[in-house]
């Protein structure tokens, strides 16, 4: 498909929108199975899914364990002030103040055009207190105040891959300076076999958290396929069980590694730094047919 200047389409019966955005073509598709659902994709790669009439519905692996995390980052239904670096179809957002009414939210999303295309199709609850930035997310993140964040949130993806500069230790020492005391931070990483970026990232995490955790699928885990695993990190004791058992009970059951197990995975891994970090590997074509 050429990237026209997109507008609407007629796509099994239902009414896709097709329109360039800064980061490629974006593609929102109808749900054939829920009313006012849509999975947003950028350059055919599937990036969202948002249920308007059910934000607490998360039909993406990954968005679930971040779900998860959020269900556990405070008791139910506390109020949070949360930042999400990327944004996407602000479904996480969305999650956070269906889930958490009253939260405060920072989202920071690169793409401009995206995020116009988004409210106006997808547009937000106006109860949401949801402030977006579309800026660099490392940009944006400086802007938080110091100690403001009980959550931060990486999901930042540009062609596919994370870019370099958010995944170094000076990164995250920025997130550190983010978050609350005792405030959890999580990434969607992407990797396949050898594992290097995962291995490399986790080493880099436990350089400025005290405390780690690991959800991914075991395939992914054993360097089977390539896949998502969700990083939290935090400077105080996480809660691994229950993070455990919604994981195994997730429709596609996840593994939780940390402590010593977690160490071991990472296989003598270094923390990257910003002058020897990289973007995470390209996927292969196969992970989106």
């Amino acid at each position: 498909m050429g990237k026209s200047r997109g507008g609407r389409r007629r796509q099994a019966g239902a009414q896709s929108v097709v329109e360039n955005v800064d980061g490629g073509l974006a593609e929102l598709v109808p749900d054939r199975d829920r009313a006012r659902a849509w999975t947003l994709l950028i350059d055919g790669a599937p990036q969202s899914h948002v249920d308007l009439d059910d934000p607490a519905h998360l039909s993406f692996e990954y968005q679930r364990r971040l779900g998860h995390v959020i269900d556990l980052v405070a008791p139910p239904g506390r109020p949070v002030h949360a930042v999400h670096l990327g944004g996407g179809a602000l479904t996480l957002a969305r999650y956070v103040a269906a889930t958490r009414p009253r939260s405060t939210q920072q989202v920071v999303e690169r793409d401009a055009a995206l995020v116009q295309l988004v409210r106006r199709e997808l547009p937000l609850d106006p109860n949401a207190r949801v402030r977006v930035r579309s800026v660099d997310a490392r940009e944006g993140l400086a802007k938080v105040p110091d100690g403001w964040a009980d959550l931060v949130i990486t999901d930042v993806f540009s062609g596919a891959r994370t870019p370099a500069h958010l995944t170094s230790t000076e990164f995250l020492d920025d997130v550190r300076r983010a978050l609350k005391p005792g405030g959890v931070y999580a990434a969607n990483l992407a990797d396949g076999p050898p594992l290097a970026h995962l291995r490399g990232q986790i080493a880099t995490a436990a350089a400025r958290f005290e405390e780690l955790a690991l959800v991914a699928d075991p395939t992914v885990l054993r360097g089977k396929r390539f896949g998502n695993a969700v990083l939290v990190g935090s400077g105080q004791p996480l809660p691994v069980g229950e993070l455990t058992r919604r994981a195994a009970s997730d429709p596609h059951p996840g593994r939780v590694e940390h402590g010593r197990a977690l160490t071991d995975f990472t296989g003598g891994a270094v923390p990257v730094t910003d002058t020897a970090a990289v973007a995470s590997p390209a996927p292969p074509a196969s992970v989106f047919r």
